[in-house]
């Protein structure tokens, strides 16, 4: 019995942390607890626990790892998306192309070539381009955990905050824009970019957290605060300066030559038509005007003149696809040979470089 006693005594004992003094232990005690193998391996712990598992820690920090590289990849992969959208549309601006536009047509191509697809003289799809490549950039460094410039994980972090934010915002003012000044047209490239833009933002608050993410909403603030007003700065100034024009809606009309053709003039014209060459106009121009009447009326019906502007022109009107093929920048223009010529030209200039007989000029 006093054994048990003793046996009862020494799990307790064993359970605490603190040695009993060397001078209050009983030698019958420590008789009995040598005597004991089994008393041998007991641990000192407390009532309940057990011993956690080391690699519970590690294998959490590894799943949240793992979690992060897959939302930057998704990021860098949304950018890839965005990044070769704007590069179309930059190509269709350098090219003056129509864009295709599954849904919506021909008010989709009024939307992007309107004053609100520039920002102080810059495309808006060159903007974009830049945005979603620095978007892609950080995302690949930080699913890579490879930095450069001498950034840390933290400064990457809120580098692709503070982008996508400006991005958000951005798209925010675009999306009010094409509700209330093209509420009857639809641009499927605009809300592919607003989706994209969201898209990132969201996942990088979703990875930051909301709590890190609520410590940085006075930069987030100010960045959107400072999008917004230079958008609209933009665009008030563009209004300003183009208001003269806005009202401006001019439907085609013929114009009329007076001057007679003279046997020179005929004979130029027809040679000029001979070879190809063309001259290029507008029916409100007047140095176009002024050129036909150096040919006369019966001289100017021979020549291949190309209206840029058959069906009038109002403000956002597009040349015709052959003076945009062209490459035309001003009127006239004259394209002989392959060479251009700009501006009123004298009929000896043209007949020089036309290649037209010496022996047919005049004398």
């Amino acid at each position: 019995m006093a054994t048990m006693s003793l046996l009862s005594f020494s799990l307790s004992f064993n359970r605490c942390s603190t040695p009993i003094p060397y001078q209050h232990q009983n030698p019958n005690l420590i008789s009995i607890l040598r005597s004991s193998p089994r008393l041998v391996s007991l641990k000192c712990s407390s009532y309940g626990s057990e011993p956690e598992p080391e690699t519970e820690p590690e294998t959490a920090i590894l799943a949240t790892s793992t979690g992060s590289d897959w939302t930057y990849k998704l990021a860098v992969g949304i950018s890839g998306i965005g990044f070769f959208e704007t590069s179309y549309l930059n190509f269709i601006k350098l090219t003056g192309s129509d864009a295709f536009c599954p849904v919506g047509g021909g008010s989709c191509t009024d939307i992007l070539n309107s004053d609100y697809a520039v920002v102080f003289g810059v495309p808006l799809p060159l903007i974009g381009l830049a945005a979603y490549g620095f978007a892609a950039t950080i995302g690949f460094q930080l699913a890579t955990n490879k930095f450069s410039f001498g950034i840390n994980k933290s400064n990457a972090q809120l580098l692709l905050l503070a982008t996508t934010t400006s991005m958000a915002a951005a798209s925010s003012y675009f999306l009010y824009i094409l509700t209330t000044a093209f509420p009857s047209s639809s641009c499927t490239y605009c809300l592919l970019s607003v989706i994209l833009s969201f898209t990132l933002f969201f996942i990088t608050v979703k990875d930051l957290g909301l709590q890190e993410t609520y410590k940085q909403l006075g930069l987030q603030l100010f960045i959107s605060g400072l999008v917004i007003l230079t958008l609209n700065t933009s665009y008030s100034s563009s209004k300003s300066a183009s208001s003269s024009l806005a009202g401006i809606e001019l439907p085609y009309y013929a114009t009329e030559i007076s001057a007679s053709s003279t046997p020179f003039a005929q004979s130029l014209a027809r040679h000029l038509h001979s070879i190809g060459a063309r001259m290029y106009g507008a029916f409100w121009c007047s140095h176009c005007l002024e050129q036909k009447e150096m040919f006369g009326r019966e001289a100017a019906k021979e020549l291949d003149y190309v209206e840029c502007f058959p069906e009038g022109y109002r403000t956002g009107t597009k040349m015709l696809k052959a003076c945009i093929d062209a490459k035309i920048e001003g009127f006239p223009t004259w394209i002989i040979n392959g060479q251009v010529l700009s501006g009123e030209q004298e009929l000896l200039e043209l007949a020089q470089v036309s290649g037209y007989s010496e022996s047919d000029q005049p004398s």
